[in-house]
């Protein structure tokens, strides 16, 4: 029999919900029990593919091509766990089958009403993890109080009335701000927010608070009486060096033990404390200053598998990250990138930024700085060997301009008749067959390899021999024809892939391809310290 731990916030937006549900399933795991994580957003966009990324963050893939909120990426990167459709959920989603439903006459024409229709919908797709993990997180997004939220909090009490009480638990994340000029850290935020999850009928068994400064005794006591929790429930979420030392931090307080107690289990094994020193490493094998070069760089958030997946490749490999984002369109940009150990050109669609990306891929290629292409990133890169080494200067892709003469990235004959939003792509995972000998080969250490894909236009393999005459190698093809990897031979590292290798990597499992970037970034910066030192 499955236990269920609900997850919500108050106070305010992006304090951690997902990070603080995913590090009590990292709890959950070390003590032996399987875990899952699910998100359900009360916002009413049914496909989070389709949201601009200043808004919403990244887009994160899914291992069956589902397109989720990027909190789905902290939970794989945590648990180890492969995400599907399943584990996303939005509202506009959920109302879009209740929906259909009443008018193919599934409900018999009877009045559709949010009680109990949509609230039976979403406790259906929380029970569809039922009997497959031992602990289910679910994971409310939006702030308690919020009038889209509210179906999900009464879709919770009824889930938790019609289950046993030690089967359902509630942990609610508040904000405890720091008051400068008073010196002293406010609880009342906290209680108002505890009121208002108790106005809709649930009362939490664990209160996470997010702070800047230690909470002592007192406070403690103070939230747990006028939140009717017990001070051990009450827990302190302060700052850490990464997401990644929370799970231990809540350890130190004892959460999974209280959490146990609530769910009356005992440790499947003792607590296995490896995954603590695994993000203990030190930076021993030296740091390495990585630029990442997009149009979405005011939102960090749009690149953040991209950044994890670096912060997660150094350590592993005992390197520190230093990491700039740049914005593509910077008329600076040449002169920010001279002074950088590597560069990373992520993903996008549209042409704007991409002529800026294609002048910084041409300043790697010719300057030996290590240089990694993801998707748009590997078409930019190959748009610019085909103009500056293949000789091809009208080269660009059929993305930005339909009409093109030599378009070098173009979308499939069978993709054109497609006309949904989101049809033409090519989403979830795909293999690919790697060169014995590349680059790509060496570091993935197999000659098959599976990754994550979302995109529509293609490497044309109708320029392949033309590019590879020229010193663009194709290193991997998906489907005997597809090209999937391209390198560039005798550079320090030069390598772009079509599909997103930042999508599926954990803890302990950081991307081959992000473990070797970081190492040739580090080598790079020694030899250019050493170099310095012998002037």
């Amino acid at each position: 029999m499955s236990k269920w731990i609900f997850v919500t916030g108050g106070v305010a937006s992006s304090l951690g919900k997902g990070v603080s549900g995913a590090s009590i399933g990292k709890l959950m795991q070390l003590n032996g029990f399987s875990v899952t994580m699910a998100k359900f957003d009360p916002y009413f966009n049914v496909d989070p593919g389709t949201m601009n990324p200043y808004q919403h963050g990244e887009v994160y893939v899914a291992s069956d091509g589902a397109e989720t909120d990027l909190d789905l990426g902290y939970y794989e990167r945590f648990l180890g766990i492969r995400t599907t459709k399943a584990n996303t959920n939005t509202s506009g989603d959920i109302y879009k089958t209740v929906i259909e439903r009443e008018i193919k006459g599934y409900y018999k024409g009877n009045t559709v009403q949010v009680i109990p229709h949509i609230t039976d919908e979403i406790k259906r797709r929380f029970r569809i993890f039922e009997d497959m993990v031992d602990v289910a997180i679910i994971e409310i997004g939006g702030t308690v109080g919020d009038i889209e939220g509210l179906p999900f909090l009464e879709a919770i009490r009824q889930f938790r009335q019609e289950h046993p009480r030690n089967d359902v638990l509630c942990v609610h994340l508040t904000l405890v701000p720091f008051i400068g000029a008073a010196g002293e850290l406010k609880t009342k935020p906290t209680q108002h927010s505890v009121s208002k999850l108790r106005d809709a009928g649930i009362i939490p068994d664990i209160i996470i608070c997010r702070t800047e400064k230690h909470i002592d005794d007192a406070i403690k006591k103070k939230i747990a009486l006028f939140c009717n929790v017990k001070k051990e429930a009450v827990i302190e979420a302060s700052d850490c060096p990464s997401v990644y030392h929370i799970p231990e931090l809540f350890h130190r307080q004892n959460v999974d033990g209280i959490v146990m107690k609530l769910f009356g289990l005992e440790p499947k094994k003792p607590l296995d404390t490896a995954w603590f020193s695994a993000v203990e490493k030190t930076d021993g094998n030296g740091c390495a200053h990585i630029g990442i070069i997009g149009k979405y760089t005011g939102m960090k958030d749009a690149y953040k598998s991209i950044s994890e997946s670096l912060h997660i490749a150094g350590i592993e490999k005992g390197i520190k990250i230093k990491e700039e984002y740049l914005d593509s369109e910077d008329p600076a940009l040449e002169s920010k990138i001279s002074a950088l150990d590597g560069i990373i050109i992520p993903g996008g669609y549209g042409y704007r930024g991409v002529e800026g990306k294609i002048s910084a891929i041409k300043y790697a290629r010719e300057h030996g700085l290590p240089f990694f292409g993801i998707c748009l990133g590997m078409q930019c890169c190959v748009i610019e060997a085909a103009r500056n080494m293949a000789g091809i200067k009208d080269a660009t892709s059929s993305e930005f301009d339909p009409e093109a003469a030599n378009p070098v990235i173009a979308m499939l004959d069978e993709q054109k008749a497609v006309t949904k939003i989101g049809g033409t792509q090519r989403c979830g995972e795909y293999s690919a067959k790697l060169k014995e000998g590349s680059l790509a080969h060496r570091l993935y250490g197999s000659p098959d390899i599976t990754e994550r894909h979302r995109h529509r236009y293609e490497f044309n393999p109708e320029y392949v021999e033309t590019l590879e005459k020229a010193g663009l190698k194709v290193s991997a093809y998906h489907a005997g024809f597809l090209p999937e990897i391209v390198e560039i031979e005798n550079h320090p590292f030069f390598i772009g892939v079509q599909f997103h290798p930042e999508f599926g990597c954990s803890i302990g499992k950081p991307n081959p391809i992000f473990a070797g970037f970081v190492e040739a970034a580090a080598l790079l910066r020694r030899e250019k310290a050493e170099a310095d030192g012998a002037r």
